[in-house]
């Protein structure tokens, strides 16, 4: 049923930090975005508002019904959904001016982790950027920490497991450091709780 939590309680609970990232993004309209990990299609649509042609992709059949439904008549030209593995995308080379992820990190294992990264810079043009959006590390004391460490707690099994491996390792900086991306810009939100990095692969 975490499919109908994210609909019902946390799509409405980030809805500002969506539009945020957006702006983040610095995309102009036009531009290509590939959201990987999308599930109900929230950040899609945030790009989409700004003028970009949003893809987004998820492993999860009900995550993606949920964003189909979502999804209004005014954006169903420059909006699209697919069932996808982010560790293996169905799409070529070079194919969007940007790609991102909202939290699609920090629950996955470090090898992962790693393989979705890969993809990403595989699937971004030259000159292109890469938009990571996950928890910041450490995780803040404050209420928001609080509540998102329960959350992850409450997810449990291999969730939970993603979540402390993520924590332990340093999160972004350590994924950052390990594909050797060149970071652009670095904002907080939600009281530090998220770090948002726009980067691209230092050889481009």
């Amino acid at each position: 049923m975490l499919f109908l939590e994210y609909d019902n309680l946390i799509d409405p609970l980030l809805k500002n930090l969506r539009v945020s990232v957006a702006g983040f993004a610095g995309l102009k309209p036009g531009q290509s975005v590939l959201d990987v990990c999308c599930g109900t299609g929230a950040q899609v649509m945030e790009y989409a508002k700004l003028g970009a042609v949003a893809a987004g992709i998820d492993l999860s059949p009900k995550m993606l019904e949920i964003a189909k439904r979502n999804l209004t008549e005014n954006y169903r030209s420059t909006i699209s959904f697919r069932l996808a593995d982010a560790a293996d995308l169905p799409i070529e080379d070079h194919s969007f001016d940007i790609a991102s992820i909202t939290f699609g990190l920090h629950d996955k294992t470090g090898s992962t982790r790693n393989e979705i990264i890969s993809e990403m810079m595989r699937v971004i043009k030259p000159g292109g950027v890469l938009l990571l959006v996950d928890f910041s590390v450490p995780i803040p004391g404050n209420i928001w920490g609080i509540i998102a460490r329960s959350i992850e707690c409450l997810a449990g099994g291999s969730h939970y497991a993603g979540f402390k491996d993520y924590i332990r390792n340093g999160g972004l900086d350590k994924i950052l450091e390990t594909h050797d991306l060149r970071e652009e810009r670095r904002e907080l939100f939600l009281n530090r709780l998220v770090t948002s990095v726009r980067v691209s692969p230092a050889s481009s």
